[in-house]
């Protein structure tokens, strides 16, 4: 369907847009089925920033289009539990809860499927919640001051990585800082065309980090979910009208790192006897929103990793966001094909950089019973820099761990 399309999007886009008219059921519905993954940005020979137009997109049918009951009432509780790390942790130990009776969200009307698919994707159990520290100091002498974003759901689901990434900038003469007022970056409700919950969630991050560049300065504004980097690199875009945060905005969005560009900085010490074969998954907010394709694979070797591509790399696991949610057919789908290219290369481990990617494979990897632990790359580089061994690896001997690739 050529309305399926990226070029057919941006027709529908134009035609509402440019003539003022109130978006239509057709529109929402193509304009739904994107995944927002920006493959296209990377293959348009004319430099199209489609981002920004289905962005304008989805503020303008959030204004103009009246949804369904169980639509508006489903985004409305995704919007005010996902970007809340409390109400997340909450919401998440509930869902274990209602996982054994998953088959009968089935049968709700409406919104069944989506019920189904929350639940299931929901983990049978969390981790132990870790408590944040303003500050953590740099191993020997300070060569770098960050601020790390900590994140909503990641800390949740995933406390480990912050974790890794702190023992990792700290062995390097890096002094980690935690911004006092900081949230969610404001990409859940972003994508979700919720344009003034995702300018106060990002003005408030603006403030908290301008508080630190303007104190002691910042070297760099480190992330680990790829999907929170494209949004706040994209900060300056948001507020370029606006006369209060345009300035500032840049300002942040210049210091924005991944975790992986700012470790390509650094002079990084590894110890290379794990010699596990590992398949990289690249985020598409990595690789097509932020163009980052080759770094983190970089690192990965010069760790001592045995790093292979997966086939059809360039296509979206399904996660985008909430798409998993919300469009769980289409969202499947992709991910039984990306769990099927990545389980054909027999890794030992699979690595990828972004949160949602790794929940979104994590379920293909269950559902077809395959034994390959799934990891964020820095909790890798962390391991093989004198770290402990990765939470998602702790059922195999570190004998077994070191000795693993199967090539």
């Amino acid at each position: 369907d050529e309305l399926d399309s990226p070029r057919g999007r941006i027709y529908q886009i134009k035609d509402m847009l440019e003539h003022g008219k109130p978006a239509s059921r057709e529109v929402v519905r193509h304009i739904d089925r994107c995944l927002s993954c920006l493959s296209c940005m990377t293959t348009c020979p004319s430099g199209v920033n489609y981002m920004h137009l289905i962005d304008h997109a989805r503020a303008h049918i959030e204004k103009t289009y009246r949804r369904g009951l169980a639509d508006r009432a489903l985004r409305a509780v995704l919007a005010s539990i996902l970007p809340y790390p409390a109400r997340f942790r909450f919401a998440l130990n509930a869902a274990r809860l209602g996982k054994p009776f998953s088959f009968l969200a089935r049968i709700i009307p409406f919104i069944g499927a989506r019920l189904n698919a929350m639940l299931n994707l929901a983990p049978a159990r969390l981790p132990a919640p870790v408590k944040s520290q303003s500050i953590r100091h740099a191993a020997g002498a300070r060569t770098h001051r960050v601020v790390l974003l900590q994140g909503c759901a990641q800390p949740i689901l995933n406390p480990g990585i912050n974790e890794a990434t702190i023992r990792l900038l700290q062995r390097h003469g890096v002094e980690i800082v935690s911004a006092r007022g900081e949230g969610c970056c404001g990409a859940l409700v972003h994508h979700m065309g919720k344009e003034e919950a995702a300018h106060t969630f990002a003005a408030r991050n603006i403030d908290a980090w301008l508080a630190e560049m303007d104190g002691d300065g910042l070297d760099a504004i480190i992330i680990t979910a790829s999907g929170c980097g494209t949004t706040i690199k994209d900060y300056g875009y948001m507020f370029h009208n606006d006369p209060a945060y345009a300035d500032k905005a840049a300002r942040v969005s210049a210091l924005a790192r991944d975790v992986t560009e700012f470790l390509e900085t650094l002079d990084l010490s590894f110890q290379p006897q794990i010699r596990a074969k590992v398949a990289y998954h690249s985020a598409c907010s990595m690789q097509h929103g932020q163009q980052i394709k080759d770094g983190p694979k970089r690192l990965l070797r010069r760790a001592g990793f045995k790093v292979v591509d997966v086939p059809e790399g360039h296509i979206c696991c399904g996660s985008a966001g909430v798409y998993n949610i919300l469009q769980p057919q289409i969202a499947g789908q992709l991910r039984a094909r990306k769990t099927a290219n990545i389980l054909r290369m027999n890794p030992d481990i699979i690595a990828t950089g972004n949160i949602g990617c790794m929940v979104q494979i994590a379920k293909g990897v269950d559902d077809v019973k395959a034994n390959a632990p799934l990891v964020h790359t820095v909790e890798l580089l962390d391991w093989a820099s004198g770290g402990p061994i990765p939470g998602a690896l702790h059922g195999l001997s570190l004998h077994n761990a070191t000795q693993m690739s199967r090539d």
